[in-house]
């Protein structure tokens, strides 16, 4: 696996590949790699003649008093995952290869509707960050297919209408959420907890899946909801949102039978993030 830093030298070698006909897979990352990382590898080997993984902590998705400095950093460890992985290729810019003129100065990319509400009502400017971002990956690699976890749903919808609404020639491939034994979603920000705290965390899924089983049972969607948080709090959860939308991220209508259970909640300064598809009933 070739480890590359620089523009220039990352569109050499993919134009290569390019001129050998080879399709081209990218995994957008910002490291600290774990299983559900390495689940995007495997599902752009799948598909990709070449593989690259990008790793970068983007400092413009993370707001003011969000963990930007404390956001792990293990390039090592991730190199040596991303190679026994069978990944091809490996980008990991500097922020100033980035946005080179700052980030005051950078063109930024804003996709409307689908970024509002859920995390981009708790975190505001965090997916015009991710969608910048993105952007710049997407034309520097100019891949054929690009994978994302579905653990970042909302995050999954923002790129699948960017992609759209900017007539982008990019498939775009979710991938199902890795998840520890006991149903935690795998996540860079697990390394946060306390033992006590990791402890209490998979009651975030649990949760979910008891809603699930009430709605899809029938049960009113209010108070099906109401429970939900109460149950959290008592677990010890401080939740930011606990919310049933169609699996478009629009509300849910009467018709709506596609849907999605998502929850962000708060284990002491970490914040988790987790979802659940259902079939609502007729």
């Amino acid at each position: 696996m070739r480890t590359l830093h620089d523009i220039a030298a990352l569109r050499e070698t993919l134009a290569t590949h390019r001129r050998a006909g080879r399709t081209i897979g990218l995994v957008p990352t910002m490291g600290n790699l774990h299983a559900g990382h390495l689940a995007l590898v495997a599902a752009a080997r799948r598909r990709a003649d070449v593989v690259i993984a990008t790793i970068f902590v983007n400092p413009m998705q993370f707001g003011p008093n969000e963990d930007l400095d404390a956001y792990p950093r293990t390039l090592a460890e991730d190199r040596a995952k991303l190679e026994a992985a069978d990944c091809d290729l490996l980008f990991a810019p500097d922020v100033s290869t980035i946005y080179p003129r700052g980030l005051d100065a950078q063109t930024r990319v804003s996709v409307p509707e689908v970024s509002e509400g859920l995390c981009g009502g708790d975190r505001p400017g965090h997916f015009d960050g991710v969608a910048t971002v993105v952007t710049m990956l997407f034309n520097l690699v100019q891949p054929d297919l690009a994978c994302f976890g579905e653990k970042d749903y909302q995050q999954l919808a923002v790129i699948r209408r960017l992609v759209a609404d900017l007539h982008l020639p990019i498939e775009i491939v979710g991938v199902p959420i890795e998840r520890a034994e006991d149903g935690l979603a795998l996540s860079s920000r697990n390394g946060y907890l306390d033992a006590a705290q990791r402890a209490m965390a998979p009651e975030l899924h649990r949760t979910l899946c008891q809603l699930r089983e009430a709605l899809e049972a029938g049960e009113p969607v209010e108070d099906s909801l109401a429970h939900g948080l109460v149950r959290l709090r008592e677990a010890g959860f401080a939740p930011d949102y606990l919310e049933l939308r169609a699996a478009d991220l629009g509300p849910v209508g009467e018709t709506t039978r596609d849907a999605v259970l998502l929850v962000a909640a708060r284990l002491g300064p970490t914040r988790l993030i987790d979802n659940l598809s259902l079939t609502l009933p007729r």
